[in-house]
């Protein structure tokens, strides 16, 4: 079996984190115009797909004794883009009132000076940062060299569990709030009974399934922090515990706290009710 092409890879990881920098410039120019910096959650589904299209071009041009598998290769790019893709246009969607999201207004209320400034370096820094640490194992896996085995059909299957949970527990909940007559109730219905976040679980679920594809070839399992930090931050840091907050005070939202598995997908308690 061939080395890892390193430098090839170095090369395109320049390459990847030159396209970040031009999609966050842009987006920063969007949210000036919009007075909205909430503009980059749309482009954080994009700066993943941004990434991926590179490595792809890139690792197309590795010789070929020493190049990636062309299946491996197709399927990251291809998983990649679709959940990018659909997150990005589901976001955009969602906030096509162009109001400002209340997070980054606290965020920036704590600016001491120039609250442009002081979001570059919190919001698009950190998120571009981000970005290029949880793609490692898209941009890894485009180098790899071995032969797609069974671990990476796993990989495919839980990837497509994840986008199950997370698309359609994002259209469940838009419904729900869609409906006037739901507004101040709590939502457990759907996948919404069985997980308080399937959109956050199946989110997690992606990136495990994307590390699986890279892992099935060295050295992909190497980027295994990748998808914890993913997992780690939806479930304990930005995700799962800021939403929870924002809702513990609206009725009901306790008893279903108590009721409903917090991320994983499980049976509701006895006594939740017959929701569906």
């Amino acid at each position: 079996m061939p080395d890892f092409p390193f430098l090839s890879f170095l090369g395109g990881f320049g390459w990847a984190a030159l396209g970040v920098v031009v999609l966050l410039a842009a987006t920063f120019a969007v949210a000036q115009v919009q007075k909205r910096h909430s503009v980059i959650d749309t482009a954080w589904g994009l700066g993943f797909v941004v990434i991926a299209a590179i490595t792809f071009v890139t690792s197309a041009q590795v010789p070929m004794d020493s190049a990636g598998d062309d299946a491996r290769r197709w399927l990251l790019l291809l998983l990649t883009a679709a959940w990018g893709l659909r997150l990005a246009g589901f976001i955009g969607w969602r906030a096509r009132d162009g109001a400002e999201d209340p997070r980054y207004e606290d965020m920036l209320s704590e600016a001491t000076g120039s609250r442009n400034a002081y979001a570059v370096r919190k919001i698009y820094l950190t998120q571009g940062v981000v970005m290029l640490f949880v793609s490692l194992p898209v941009q890894v896996g485009m180098y790899a060299t071995g032969p797609l085995g069974w671990l990476a059909w796993v990989g495919a299957v839980i990837w497509l569990v994840g986008f199950f949970f997370e698309s359609v527990g994002d259209y469940q909940m838009a419904a729900f709030r869609n409906n006037p007559a739901n507004k101040g109730t709590v939502m457990d219905k759907g996948l919404w009974r069985y997980t308080r976040h399937p959109n956050y679980f199946g989110d997690a679920a992606v990136w495990v399934g994307l590390f699986l594809v890279s892992a099935d070839s060295w050295p992909g399992v190497l980027t295994v922090l990748s998808p914890a930090l993913m997992f780690w931050t939806l479930s304990n840091k930005t995700g799962k515990p800021l939403t929870e907050k924002r809702l513990s005070t609206r009725p009901g939202y306790r008893e279903y706290i108590e009721n409903t598995s917090g991320f994983f997908p499980l049976p509701p308690k006895p006594g939740r009710g017959a929701s569906t």
